[in-house]
């Protein structure tokens, strides 16, 4: 779901899959050019043309919805899935990590309105800033903010300004939200709550279709959290627009070796999952408008806790 384009660094897995979809398609279209000739040229150009308007516009790898934009659940929707070994290099917490793995969407936790007043919250924050490329993130527990093509301390970098952009009912919220989805995630895994552990990189992000500039806007290359970050053991994301209406592409796509499965985000649907190999997933490109959603990141071991965010005091701010 970046101060080093949060969550979306390629990983080894992620070259392969790349080098494995270009090389079959490369075989594919060598093999045709050598069984056609002269009166099939034109049939053999058309279907390459054909080819490409198809793997370029439309996702390939998207077999199977499971929940779709349209649909609101009435309670959460689980996909157990089975634990990858990656939790095995790591240092083991009883009553937090995994000890079975899925992946699960739920409507009920966070609602539209709430989900709206942070997309707000957002909106205000991002105005301030935002990236050259088609990602921006704002971070409200480090002050990370998309500023061109690198960040800055939106908390420094606004000074005594700051009151003016958020209010202690923004974080309020934000906080109280947080809560309720460790908690969802908690009872869906068998969890206890109080051994799971707020850690970074937890964001607000905001996608649109603008051409990347660095490779902090590259956000759509296959990555597995846990081998990204070590401290992830769950990752959620609280969906703040809709697909659909508020924007075009952006689902939130699981890479499987059966088929991949896609999610479509919608205002205040939050999708969680497991953080090991399992669950490798990407995001869509955004082909039009604006994707705005939360990534919000729970580790199992005390020494990556961050603490909830605070609104700094005018007193304390740092003016540039």
């Amino acid at each position: 779901m970046v101060a080093q384009r949060r969550g979306n660094v390629k990983v080894n897995g992620d070259a392969a899959i790349e080098k494995k979809i270009k090389r079959g398609n490369a075989q594919r279209q060598a093999s045709q050019w050598k069984r056609r000739a002269g009166t099939l040229w034109c049939a053999v150009l058309t279907a390459v043309a054909t080819l490409g308007w198809w793997y370029f516009t439309l996702d390939q790898d998207i077999t199977e919805t499971l929940v779709s934009r349209s649909v609101v659940l009435q309670r959460p929707k689980v996909f157990p899935v089975q634990c990858s070994e990656d939790y095995e290099n790591y240092k083991r917490f009883p009553g937090c990590t995994p000890l079975s793995c899925a992946r699960a969407v739920t409507d009920t936790v966070v609602t539209r309105e709430e989900a709206l007043a942070l997309r707000q919250l957002a909106e205000r924050g991002l105005a301030l800033g935002g990236s050259e490329g088609g990602a921006s993130i704002l971070d409200l527990h480090s002050g990370a903010l998309s500023m061109g093509q690198q960040f800055v301390n939106i908390y420094k970098y606004s000074g005594a300004q700051i009151k003016d952009v958020f209010s202690k009912e923004d974080f309020d919220l934000y906080k109280d939200v947080r809560s309720r989805i460790q908690g969802m995630i908690a009872d869906t895994f068998g969890l206890d709550s109080s051994r799971m552990y707020l850690t970074k990189p937890t964001f607000f992000s905001r996608i649109n279709s603008t051409e990347a500039r660095t490779a902090h806007d590259e956000y759509w290359h296959p990555h597995i959290d846990k081998v990204t970050y070590g401290s992830f053991d769950y990752t959620s994301l609280l969906y703040l627009s809709d697909y659909g209406s508020d924007f075009g592409g952006g689902r939130f796509i699981f890479i499987d070796a059966s088929g991949n499965r896609t999610v479509e985000p919608r205002a205040g649907r939050v999708s969680f999952f497991s953080s090991g190999s399992e669950n490798l997933h990407r995001v869509e490109k955004v082909t039009w408008g604006t994707r705005y959603a939360i990534t919000v990141s729970f580790t199992c071991d005390p020494d990556h806790a961050i603490d909830n965010p605070t609104l700094p005091s005018p007193v304390t701010q740092i003016t540039p």
